[in-house]
């Protein structure tokens, strides 16, 4: 056997495990953009060698067989699958093959969001649901009508006047929101979590008792018409399907629009990238098909897919790597987070070398250990995390043991040594070392500079590390005790360390523009709030929204660091818990030196006269801002209205009694006119201010 033949067979052996386990096992050893990868391959190793063509191989199958356990349902029309584009150029190809083969320059698109879930087929007879079947190979799926029956979403009964026979073909899938409040259930009732919601919504539609699959929460969009008896007037192109759809009562994705040419998909793919993270279920890219059904029918179909659609992916957001370390990092509360140290992997764009494994329990459950295989997840801006291990790539010795034994949280803090606790009922486990472990001490410096706390511009990680490193800070306090001599003289010290010390400092000449500003922000973040010092001292449990209630209700600080835990647990929204964490760190007395020394250092911050959440015009109230105001920032709006009584809240409920609608308002506006709330512009906003003096 040659190279070549080799490689294509290892190709093919490859694809036909991963499809198998994907397809039937519902437990997928590889991510889908090494599985794609894998597939391009092979696709041009066989399209460049025909000798080596094979009627069995997985470039010519849609899928694999259906699992033994359901019965075989036979799609009159085959469930095909789409191709794959990775780039800008390969659909400009897609575009430009079209238009030559219809003759049409500026050809008309469906398109919407590639959901990541499970295609399935609906057949109703006479508008009732009396079928449901996975995709399976693409010809032979496997029938889960009593699961499907469970989806709340999907009618049983459909709305209007329905053809005799109508086939839909839609998507399967699990909201965000949904996945995780089931893993939050699972967790505290001792049973198994989901590794992502697709695998998630798969799993679910494939088990055996619907009373399980009634039990996740699914849900479903249609996208595709399959057999159908009669088409209604009209319905001449694919979006004007999916709206007869919506008329029945079927859900269809609100994303899906149609766009014209290459330059209407290609800004629909960025457009909708750029909200990818921000949308309620997990897409993995965006889907293109002719509008026309004439024109699709002139395009025609190859083998596994048709020439008429495409599916343009978005970068990957899970990889494989390797765990090369897994190391411990110590927050400024004492939280110790296990995060496993990877072999650089690129996922969604961003090379991951660092991922979180979340707290001792979650290495557990995964059972991570060094120099295992693991699938790596990134979305949006989250933290890269770890989401499961691939047993098969764990190293193992010749009598097939692992070669590393499963990882232990440490007992002891790995900075300052001192002993770590894990609370009764909490997951995560702390360093008890306090302000004398220096983890805790620089992350609190951080914290305390951060832009919402005191807002210290131009105090980043390193001049922190550098200020605990030499000694000139230990506490919040120290830092408004500097001089422009110390921070140079730090400076100087940490060039000499790393052996970079400038030439110009070499020739006398110090740059000292840094530093200047640096005193001057410090300085400037004396003058300052109770509420931001509060947040600032970084209590735990004590956000900014604790921070504001408290002010509010005592007043000053005084009057607060003289509440016990009973009169503390009479504040809005604060617990025994956060009450006990409250009172216990201002009754140490390191920390009410430190709020002494803050004090003394010149860091003040007005005062006034308790208000109870009884008081003011709109005690009571949930007000939301979005969009932009011209006369002040929604900051600034929102501190006057909690000095009015009112709870500021980030998003719209059917607790939120008004809304404020700024420049641009999106989605928030649309879900209160949804709801029924009371709606303010600017201008009211203002007149309201006025009229109780908070202008």
């Amino acid at each position: 056997m040659t190279d070549r033949a080799a490689r294509i067979s290892e190709l093919r052996r490859q694809i036909e495990d991963a499809n198998y386990r994907y397809h039937v096992l519902d437990d997928p050893s590889i991510p889908d953009a090494e599985y794609d990868l894998l597939m391009r391959e092979l696709e041009a190793l066989e399209a460049a060698h025909p000798e080596c063509a094979d009627p069995s191989s997985p470039t010519q199958r849609v899928g694999n067989r259906p699992s033994s356990k359901f019965e075989e349902v036979v799609h009159s029309v085959p469930m095909l699958s789409l191709g794959n584009a990775f780039s800008d150029e390969e659909i400009v190809d897609f575009v430009a093959r079209i238009e030559k083969e219809t003759g049409d320059g500026a050809p008309m698109f469906s398109v919407e969001p590639k959901l990541d879930g499970l295609a399935v087929s609906l057949r109703y007879e006479h508008g009732m649901f009396v079928r449901g079947a996975t995709r399976g190979d693409g010809s032979t799926g496997e029938d889960v009508t009593a699961n499907l029956r469970t989806v709340k979403c999907i009618p049983l009964r459909l709305r209007g006047k329905a053809p005799d026979l109508l086939e839909v073909r839609g998507e399967v899938f699990m909201p965000k929101a949904a996945f995780e409040r089931y893993n939050a259930w699972a967790l505290a009732n001792d049973e198994k979590t989901l590794a992502n919601p697709r695998n998630g919504a798969a799993g679910s539609l494939r088990q055996l008792d619907p009373r399980m699959t009634a039990k996740r929460p699914l849900s479903f969009y249609a996208y595709a018409l399959g057999e159908v008896s009669a088409m209604p007037p009209g319905v001449e192109t694919h979006s004007r399907a999916l709206a007869w759809l919506k008329t029945l009562g079927l859900p269809v994705c609100p994303e899906a629009r149609t766009a014209r040419g290459v330059d209407g998909v290609l800004a629909f793919y960025r457009d909708l990238g750029a909200r990818r993270h921000a949308l309620p279920y997990d897409i993995d890219g965006s889907v293109y098909k002719l509008d026309r059904y004439d024109q699709q029918r002139a395009m025609g179909f190859v083998s596994r897919a048709p020439r008429w659609a495409i599916a343009h992916k978005y970068p990957a957001q899970e990889e494989a790597t390797v765990v090369e370390a897994i190391d411990v990092q110590v927050g400024r509360t004492g939280a110790l987070t296990p995060v496993a140290r990877l072999q650089p992997v690129q996922v969604a764009g961003v090379v991951v070398t660092n991922a979180t494994l979340h707290n001792a329990d979650q290495v557990a459950r995964l059972d991570v250990r060094v120099g295992d295989g693991v699938i790596v997840r990134r979305a949006g801006d989250v933290i890269p995390e770890v989401v499961r291990v691939i047993e098969e790539r764990r190293p193992r010795n010749a009598a097939g043991e692992p070669l590393h034994p499963p990882y232990i949280l440490p007992k002891v803090c790995p900075v300052c040594g001192s002993a770590v606790d894990r609370e009764e009922g909490e997951v995560v486990a702390r360093c008890t070392g306090g302000l004398f472990c220096a983890a805790q001490r620089k992350q609190a410096l951080i914290h305390f500079a951060s832009r919402r706390a005191m807002d210290i511009e131009g105090l980043g990680e390193r001049f922190v590390d550098e200020l605990v490193e030499v000694g000139y800070v230990k506490t919040v306090a120290d830092l408004y005790a500097l001089t422009l001599d110390d921070l140079l003289e730090m400076k100087r010290r940490a060039d000499e360390r790393e052996g970079t010390t400038p030439e110009t400092v070499k020739a006398g000449k110090v740059a000292s523009k840094w530093a200047e500003n640096l005193i001057v922000a410090i300085d400037a973040s004396r003058e300052t709030t109770l509420e931001r010092v509060l947040f600032a001292l970084g209590i735990r449990d004590v956000g900014e929204s604790t921070a504001k209630t408290l002010t509010r209700h005592f007043g000053a600080l005084d009057p607060l660091m003289s509440a016990d835990e009973e009169t503390l647990r009479q504040v809005p929204d604060v617990g025994p818990v956060v009450a006990a964490r409250i009172a216990h760190f201002l009754a140490e007395r390191h920390n009410r030196n430190v709020i002494a020394a803050l004090r003394a250092n010149g860091v003040r911050w007005p005062e006034g006269a308790p208000q109870r959440s009884s008081e003011g015009p709109l005690a009571g109230k949930t007000v939301v801002l979005t969009g932009g105001l011209a006369s002040m920032s929604r900051d600034e709006a929102g501190v006057k209205l909690e000095a009015l009584g009112a709870k500021v809240s980030g998003s719209v409920s059917k607790k939120t009694g008004i809304v404020i609608a700024g420049e641009a308002a999106g989605s928030k506006l649309a879900k209160a006119q949804e709801l029924g709330i009371e709606i303010w512009d600017e201008a009211k906003l203002l007149a309201f201010l006025a009229e109780y003096g908070s202008a």
